[in-house]
Protein backbone atom coordinates (compact mmCIF):
# COMPACT_ATOMS: atom_id res chain seq x y z
CA UNK A 1 0.00 0.00 0.00
CA UNK A 2 1.67 3.43 -0.83
CA UNK A 3 2.28 5.64 1.85
CA UNK A 4 -0.63 8.36 0.61
CA UNK A 5 -2.89 5.30 1.09
CA UNK A 6 -2.16 5.21 5.16
CA UNK A 7 -3.48 9.04 5.02
CA UNK A 8 -5.90 8.96 3.37
CA UNK A 9 -7.74 6.04 5.17
CA UNK A 10 -8.92 6.35 8.86
CA UNK A 11 -8.27 2.67 10.25
CA UNK A 12 -9.65 4.17 13.75
CA UNK A 13 -12.71 5.13 12.06
CA UNK A 14 -13.00 2.39 10.13
CA UNK A 15 -13.33 -0.16 13.28
CA UNK A 16 -15.37 2.28 15.19
CA UNK A 17 -12.52 2.65 17.28
CA UNK A 18 -11.22 5.70 19.48
CA UNK A 19 -7.04 6.58 18.67
CA UNK A 20 -6.53 5.62 22.21
CA UNK A 21 -8.22 2.10 21.77
CA UNK A 22 -6.39 -0.45 23.72
CA UNK A 23 -5.38 -3.80 21.80
CA UNK A 24 -8.66 -5.71 23.58
CA UNK A 25 -10.59 -2.64 22.14
CA UNK A 26 -9.56 -3.24 19.11
CA UNK A 27 -9.57 -7.49 18.78
CA UNK A 28 -13.59 -6.39 19.51
CA UNK A 29 -14.31 -3.98 17.46
CA UNK A 30 -12.74 -6.23 14.69
CA UNK A 31 -14.44 -9.80 15.38
CA UNK A 32 -17.83 -7.81 15.48
CA UNK A 33 -17.23 -6.42 12.29
CA UNK A 34 -15.47 -9.53 10.97
CA UNK A 35 -18.94 -11.51 11.26
CA UNK A 36 -20.80 -9.03 10.10
CA UNK A 37 -18.87 -8.36 7.07
CA UNK A 38 -17.36 -11.97 6.03
CA UNK A 39 -17.73 -13.19 2.77
CA UNK A 40 -18.77 -16.03 3.49
CA UNK A 41 -22.30 -14.51 5.04
CA UNK A 42 -22.38 -12.42 1.99
CA UNK A 43 -21.83 -13.94 -0.97
CA UNK A 44 -21.94 -11.62 -4.08
CA UNK A 45 -22.47 -8.85 -1.89
CA UNK A 46 -19.67 -6.36 -3.27
CA UNK A 47 -20.20 -3.68 -0.69
CA UNK A 48 -19.69 -5.79 2.40
CA UNK A 49 -16.75 -7.45 0.51
CA UNK A 50 -15.12 -4.33 0.16
CA UNK A 51 -15.74 -2.97 4.12
CA UNK A 52 -14.55 -6.95 5.26
CA UNK A 53 -11.03 -6.12 3.46
CA UNK A 54 -10.76 -2.31 5.03
CA UNK A 55 -11.59 -3.72 8.07
CA UNK A 56 -9.24 -6.55 8.04
CA UNK A 57 -6.29 -4.00 6.49
CA UNK A 58 -7.23 -1.28 9.69
CA UNK A 59 -6.54 -4.60 12.03
CA UNK A 60 -3.60 -5.65 10.77
CA UNK A 61 -2.27 -2.50 11.17
CA UNK A 62 -3.39 -1.38 14.51
CA UNK A 63 -3.15 -4.45 15.81
CA UNK A 64 0.82 -4.75 15.39
CA UNK A 65 2.34 -2.07 18.11
CA UNK A 66 5.31 -1.08 15.56
CA UNK A 67 2.84 -0.61 12.54
CA UNK A 68 -0.01 1.09 14.41
CA UNK A 69 2.95 3.54 15.95
CA UNK A 70 4.39 4.05 12.46
CA UNK A 71 0.98 4.87 11.36
CA UNK A 72 0.26 7.10 13.62
CA UNK A 73 3.50 9.29 12.77
CA UNK A 74 2.69 9.02 9.22
CA UNK A 75 -1.04 10.12 9.92
CA UNK A 76 0.17 13.02 11.93
CA UNK A 77 2.53 14.37 9.14
CA UNK A 78 0.36 14.27 6.44
CA UNK A 79 2.02 11.26 4.64
CA UNK A 80 5.43 10.02 3.61
CA UNK A 81 7.41 7.06 4.11
CA UNK A 82 8.19 4.58 7.14
CA UNK A 83 11.03 3.81 8.11
CA UNK A 84 12.42 -0.13 7.76
CA UNK A 85 13.06 -2.09 10.34
CA UNK A 86 16.27 -2.85 8.90
CA UNK A 87 18.18 0.23 10.23
CA UNK A 88 19.16 3.54 8.45
CA UNK A 89 21.29 3.03 5.37
CA UNK A 90 20.55 -0.54 5.69
CA UNK A 91 19.29 -0.61 1.77
CA UNK A 92 19.27 0.43 -1.33
CA UNK A 93 16.58 3.15 -0.68
CA UNK A 94 18.67 4.69 2.31
CA UNK A 95 16.53 2.76 4.64
CA UNK A 96 13.23 3.18 3.57
CA UNK A 97 10.25 1.05 1.62
CA UNK A 98 6.98 1.29 0.58
CA UNK A 99 4.61 1.44 3.38
CA UNK A 100 2.95 -1.51 2.88
CA UNK A 101 5.28 -3.94 0.87
CA UNK A 102 4.88 -7.21 0.69
CA UNK A 103 1.90 -6.96 3.59
CA UNK A 104 -0.56 -9.31 2.01
CA UNK A 105 1.46 -10.12 -0.71
CA UNK A 106 3.86 -13.21 0.73
CA UNK A 107 6.90 -11.05 0.07
CA UNK A 108 9.33 -10.55 3.37
CA UNK A 109 7.34 -8.69 6.48
CA UNK A 110 5.26 -10.15 9.27
CA UNK A 111 2.66 -10.73 7.43
CA UNK A 112 4.44 -13.57 5.03
CA UNK A 113 2.35 -16.13 4.77
CA UNK A 114 -0.87 -15.06 7.11
CA UNK A 115 -4.09 -14.11 6.04
CA UNK A 116 -5.21 -12.81 2.91
CA UNK A 117 -7.97 -9.85 3.05
CA UNK A 118 -9.31 -11.73 0.18
CA UNK A 119 -11.59 -14.13 2.63
CA UNK A 120 -9.11 -15.40 5.40
CA UNK A 121 -8.42 -13.83 8.77
CA UNK A 122 -6.12 -13.61 11.17
CA UNK A 123 -5.08 -16.58 13.22
CA UNK A 124 -6.23 -15.40 16.48
CA UNK A 125 -9.42 -15.24 15.14
CA UNK A 126 -9.58 -19.27 13.39
CA UNK A 127 -12.67 -19.92 16.13
CA UNK A 128 -14.73 -17.04 14.84
CA UNK A 129 -15.50 -18.74 12.03
CA UNK A 130 -15.01 -21.96 12.81
CA UNK A 131 -12.09 -22.64 12.75
CA UNK A 132 -9.88 -23.05 8.82
CA UNK A 133 -10.03 -20.01 6.51
CA UNK A 134 -7.23 -18.89 4.02
CA UNK A 135 -5.06 -21.80 5.33
CA UNK A 136 -5.26 -20.44 8.95
CA UNK A 137 -4.39 -22.94 11.85
CA UNK A 138 -3.74 -26.42 10.32
CA UNK A 139 -1.16 -28.25 7.97
CA UNK A 140 0.42 -27.34 4.68
CA UNK A 141 -2.48 -26.90 2.25
CA UNK A 142 -5.12 -28.14 4.78
CA UNK A 143 -8.00 -26.62 5.04
CA UNK A 144 -11.42 -27.54 7.42
CA UNK A 145 -14.88 -26.54 5.32
CA UNK A 146 -16.69 -23.91 7.33
CA UNK A 147 -18.83 -24.89 10.00
CA UNK A 148 -22.39 -24.52 10.31
CA UNK A 149 -22.96 -22.24 13.63
CA UNK A 150 -23.77 -24.42 17.30
CA UNK A 151 -27.60 -24.93 18.05
CA UNK A 152 -29.40 -23.23 21.33
CA UNK A 153 -32.05 -24.59 23.25
CA UNK A 154 -35.06 -22.34 25.11
CA UNK A 155 -37.97 -23.92 26.90
CA UNK A 156 -42.05 -22.35 26.96
CA UNK A 157 -44.91 -23.30 28.38
CA UNK A 158 -48.14 -23.33 26.99
CA UNK A 159 -51.68 -23.89 26.98
CA UNK A 160 -53.51 -27.12 26.57
CA UNK A 161 -55.68 -25.52 23.96
CA UNK A 162 -52.40 -23.79 22.35
CA UNK A 163 -51.50 -27.64 21.98
CA UNK A 164 -54.64 -28.73 20.15
CA UNK A 165 -55.14 -25.93 18.33
CA UNK A 166 -51.21 -24.55 17.48
CA UNK A 167 -50.35 -21.18 18.41
CA UNK A 168 -47.44 -18.82 18.47
CA UNK A 169 -45.41 -17.77 21.19
CA UNK A 170 -42.50 -15.24 21.58
CA UNK A 171 -39.29 -15.83 22.72
CA UNK A 172 -37.88 -12.71 24.13
CA UNK A 173 -33.88 -12.32 23.41
CA UNK A 174 -31.49 -10.73 26.08
CA UNK A 175 -30.82 -7.82 23.87
CA UNK A 176 -34.38 -7.39 23.72
CA UNK A 177 -35.40 -8.92 20.19
CA UNK A 178 -38.64 -11.50 19.95
CA UNK A 179 -38.29 -14.42 18.42
CA UNK A 180 -41.40 -15.94 16.78
CA UNK A 181 -41.89 -19.53 17.70
CA UNK A 182 -44.70 -21.40 15.69
CA UNK A 183 -46.08 -24.65 17.54
CA UNK A 184 -47.98 -26.87 15.34
CA UNK A 185 -51.70 -28.35 16.46
CA UNK A 186 -51.15 -31.73 18.21
CA UNK A 187 -47.97 -30.82 19.97
CA UNK A 188 -47.41 -33.04 22.65
CA UNK A 189 -45.76 -32.37 26.30
CA UNK A 190 -42.21 -32.60 26.10
CA UNK A 191 -41.87 -32.07 22.26
CA UNK A 192 -39.47 -30.02 20.54
CA UNK A 193 -40.12 -27.27 17.86
CA UNK A 194 -37.15 -26.30 15.98
CA UNK A 195 -37.10 -22.54 14.62
CA UNK A 196 -34.33 -22.46 11.62
CA UNK A 197 -31.51 -19.97 11.64
CA UNK A 198 -31.96 -18.83 15.07
CA UNK A 199 -28.71 -20.25 16.58
CA UNK A 200 -25.19 -19.41 17.08
CA UNK A 201 -23.60 -17.58 13.89
CA UNK A 202 -21.63 -20.02 11.79
CA UNK A 203 -19.44 -19.45 8.39
CA UNK A 204 -21.29 -22.13 6.68
CA UNK A 205 -24.83 -20.78 8.29
CA UNK A 206 -26.41 -20.20 11.68
CA UNK A 207 -27.59 -22.93 13.64
CA UNK A 208 -30.86 -23.33 15.02
CA UNK A 209 -32.79 -22.73 18.34
CA UNK A 210 -34.13 -25.78 19.63
CA UNK A 211 -37.56 -25.18 21.88
CA UNK A 212 -38.53 -27.77 24.50
CA UNK A 213 -42.74 -27.30 24.67
CA UNK A 214 -44.17 -28.12 28.47
CA UNK A 215 -48.10 -28.55 28.06
CA UNK A 216 -50.31 -26.93 30.64
CA UNK A 217 -52.65 -29.65 31.88
CA UNK A 218 -56.51 -29.54 31.15
CA UNK A 219 -58.90 -30.18 34.38
CA UNK A 220 -61.28 -31.92 31.97
CA UNK A 221 -59.09 -33.29 29.01
CA UNK A 222 -56.11 -36.02 29.53
CA UNK A 223 -53.87 -36.75 26.72
CA UNK A 224 -53.71 -40.25 26.39
CA UNK A 225 -50.93 -40.20 22.83
CA UNK A 226 -53.58 -38.81 20.23
CA UNK A 227 -56.61 -39.73 21.55
CA UNK A 228 -58.43 -37.80 24.46
CA UNK A 229 -59.40 -39.29 27.35
CA UNK A 230 -62.38 -37.68 30.03
CA UNK A 231 -64.60 -38.80 33.01
CA UNK A 232 -68.87 -38.57 32.39
CA UNK A 233 -71.08 -39.12 35.47
CA UNK A 234 -74.17 -40.65 34.07
CA UNK A 235 -77.35 -41.62 36.68
CA UNK A 236 -78.20 -45.19 37.84
CA UNK A 237 -81.04 -45.88 36.06
CA UNK A 238 -79.09 -44.77 32.80
CA UNK A 239 -76.36 -46.95 33.29
CA UNK A 240 -78.61 -49.64 34.33
CA UNK A 241 -81.73 -48.80 32.02
CA UNK A 242 -78.81 -47.63 28.91
CA UNK A 243 -79.36 -44.06 27.31
CA UNK A 244 -78.16 -41.70 25.07
CA UNK A 245 -76.18 -39.07 26.36
CA UNK A 246 -74.47 -35.80 25.20
CA UNK A 247 -70.63 -35.04 26.30
CA UNK A 248 -68.63 -32.08 25.13
CA UNK A 249 -65.59 -32.65 22.41
CA UNK A 250 -62.46 -30.53 22.28
CA UNK A 251 -63.92 -28.34 19.32
CA UNK A 252 -66.66 -27.18 21.16
CA UNK A 253 -69.44 -29.50 19.94
CA UNK A 254 -71.32 -31.98 21.87
CA UNK A 255 -71.57 -35.93 19.98
CA UNK A 256 -74.22 -38.28 21.58
CA UNK A 257 -72.89 -41.50 23.05
CA UNK A 258 -75.20 -44.91 23.30
CA UNK A 259 -74.50 -45.63 26.64
CA UNK A 260 -75.49 -49.89 26.42
CA UNK A 261 -77.90 -51.14 29.36
CA UNK A 262 -76.05 -52.37 32.54
CA UNK A 263 -73.00 -50.31 31.79
CA UNK A 264 -71.00 -50.23 34.83
CA UNK A 265 -69.01 -47.39 36.41
CA UNK A 266 -65.24 -47.64 34.91
CA UNK A 267 -66.17 -48.94 31.51
CA UNK A 268 -64.57 -46.96 28.52
CA UNK A 269 -66.41 -46.09 25.31
CA UNK A 270 -64.66 -44.63 22.14
CA UNK A 271 -65.70 -42.28 19.94
CA UNK A 272 -63.98 -42.46 16.68
CA UNK A 273 -62.07 -39.16 15.42
CA UNK A 274 -62.89 -37.02 18.29
CA UNK A 275 -58.93 -37.20 19.38
CA UNK A 276 -56.25 -34.60 18.72
CA UNK A 277 -55.92 -34.25 15.03
CA UNK A 278 -52.31 -33.93 13.92
CA UNK A 279 -50.46 -34.18 10.10
CA UNK A 280 -50.66 -37.84 10.80
CA UNK A 281 -54.26 -38.37 11.35
CA UNK A 282 -57.05 -38.21 13.93
CA UNK A 283 -57.09 -39.94 17.51
CA UNK A 284 -60.23 -40.67 19.50
CA UNK A 285 -62.43 -39.56 22.31
CA UNK A 286 -62.34 -42.49 25.21
CA UNK A 287 -65.29 -41.81 27.75
CA UNK A 288 -65.03 -43.20 31.18
CA UNK A 289 -68.42 -43.72 32.82
CA UNK A 290 -68.57 -42.59 36.22
CA UNK A 291 -72.35 -43.35 37.82
CA UNK A 292 -73.36 -41.31 39.85
CA UNK A 293 -74.77 -42.33 43.42
CA UNK A 294 -77.03 -39.67 44.61
CA UNK A 295 -75.79 -38.13 48.74
CA UNK A 296 -79.47 -36.60 49.29
CA UNK A 297 -82.60 -38.61 48.85
CA UNK A 298 -86.31 -37.41 48.56
CA UNK A 299 -88.65 -39.44 50.58
CA UNK A 300 -90.24 -40.64 47.56
CA UNK A 301 -86.47 -41.24 46.06
CA UNK A 302 -85.34 -43.11 48.94
CA UNK A 303 -88.80 -45.26 48.85
CA UNK A 304 -88.11 -46.25 45.18
CA UNK A 305 -84.87 -47.27 45.51
CA UNK A 306 -85.61 -49.49 48.68
CA UNK A 307 -88.42 -50.98 46.57
CA UNK A 308 -85.57 -51.61 44.02
CA UNK A 309 -83.65 -53.55 47.04
CA UNK A 310 -86.20 -55.46 47.63
CA UNK A 311 -86.68 -56.53 43.88
CA UNK A 312 -83.61 -57.56 43.22
CA UNK A 313 -82.71 -59.27 47.14
CA UNK A 314 -81.55 -62.51 45.47
CA UNK A 315 -78.91 -61.09 43.91
CA UNK A 316 -75.26 -61.31 45.09
CA UNK A 317 -72.91 -58.55 42.91
CA UNK A 318 -70.02 -59.90 45.54
CA UNK A 319 -70.39 -63.75 44.62
CA UNK A 320 -66.85 -65.37 43.66
CA UNK A 321 -64.75 -62.40 45.89
CA UNK A 322 -63.40 -64.60 48.04
CA UNK A 323 -62.33 -67.07 44.91
CA UNK A 324 -60.73 -64.17 43.50
CA UNK A 325 -59.05 -63.15 46.74
CA UNK A 326 -57.36 -66.42 47.48
CA UNK A 327 -53.24 -65.96 47.39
Amino acid sequence: MASQDWVDKDFYAILGIAKDASDADIKKAYRKLARLHHPDTNSGDPASEKKFKDISEAYSVLSDPDERQQYDAVRAMGGGARFAPHGAGSTANGGFEDLFGGLFTGNAGRHSGGFSTAGGIPPEFADLFGGGFGGAGGPAGYQRAPQKGADRTASTSISFAGSIRGTTIGLREPDGDVIDVRVPAGIKDGQKVRVRGKGQYGPSGNGDLMVTVNVKPHDFYTRDGDNLRIHVPVSFPEAALGADIEVPTIDGEHVRVRVPAGTPSGRTLRVKGRGVKTSKGTGDLLVTIDVAVPRNLSKEAEEAVKAFAAATAGADVREGLAAKARL
